[in-house]
């Protein structure tokens, strides 16, 4: 057993969904979490960016004593995870091969998309992890940048018609590849669900891919013994870098309940 705090981070908030899920799967759980809002989005950054920016995110919540890290942005995953796999001795999870499993058993005629961040795309890691799944599968990507601000700015019902225009000029051509199954390759999408869903209709299933890496993590640590005794923990800390004014409304929505827990701004160092 372990009572030791679950590290998450991301660049922003859309982490917070990937806890949620957390959450729910480990109720009892103690999670430290860290958004990059002074920063966000890391999509548009060049790669050494990013790896610099996943350090210092990774070197925080190290500070915290934590048992786990869960990198819960897709943009670094694809883009600094093996420099934070050679740094830390922990169990690290990331938000790729989790997911990427769960569409290849998904898929009906071997047709799976992908959308993400114009540096999730760029890398080519979605298409790398399920062609080793299964060389026959096509995968077809397309970056869709403004979903992030999008989801950020609480512009998520299905009938907005600015995000509906978006999503379709975005996802007009995975849409046409006839794909079934499709890849939210960014944490921040599930909040747009409604609205992918709307567009690609009920014939596409998406797949979320912070919620099927918090079933791994839950699944993990169990099996490692390195979970929490039962009824204790459950207590959530948020520290973000920009300021909170307003934080818990906007986390709300990604958590979809009450936040619950302390929030400080902190800076991050080089």
């Amino acid at each position: 057993m372990d009572v030791r705090p679950i590290g998450v981070f991301d660049s922003g908030l859309g982490g917070l969904t990937t806890v949620k899920v957390l959450a729910q799967y480990l109720p009892g759980e103690d999670i430290t979490y860290l958004g990059d809002t002074g920063r966000v989005p890391y999509g548009s950054r060049s790669k050494e960016t990013i790896i610099k920016y996943a350090c210092q995110d990774a070197a925080f919540l190290m500070r915290h004593n934590i048992k786990a890290m869960v990198v819960a942005c897709n943009t670094v995953c694809s883009s600094a995870l093996d420099v934070l796999d050679s740094i830390y001795d922990i169990p690290l999870f990331e938000v790729i091969s989790a997911p990427a499993q769960a569409a290849a058993q998904s898929t009906k005629n071997g047709k799976i998309g992908v959308i993400g961040t114009m540096a999730t795309i760029r890398s080519g890691v979605y298409e790398s992890q399920l062609k080793k799944i299964s060389p026959e599968l096509l995968v077809f990507s397309a970056p869709c940048p403004l979903f992030v601000p999008l989801a950020e700015n609480g512009r998520t019902d299905k009938n907005d018609i600015a995000t509906l225009t978006i999503a379709e000029d975005y996802l007009a051509r995975l849409r046409e590849s006839g794909i079934d199954t499709l890849i939210l390759g960014c944490t921040h999408y599930p909040l747009l669900r409604d609205v992918l869903s709307k567009v690609m209709g009920p014939r596409v299933t998406l797949v979320d891919s912070g919620a099927q890496t918090a079933k791994q993590v839950a699944e993990t640590l169990g099996a490692l013994d390195m979970l929490s005794p039962a009824g204790t923990g459950g207590n959530k800390r948020y520290f973000v870098t920009d300021s909170i004014e307003g934080f818990s409304d906007l986390a709300s929505r990604f958590l979809e309940s009450t936040v619950e827990g302390k929030v400080e701004q902190i800076e991050l160092g080089s």
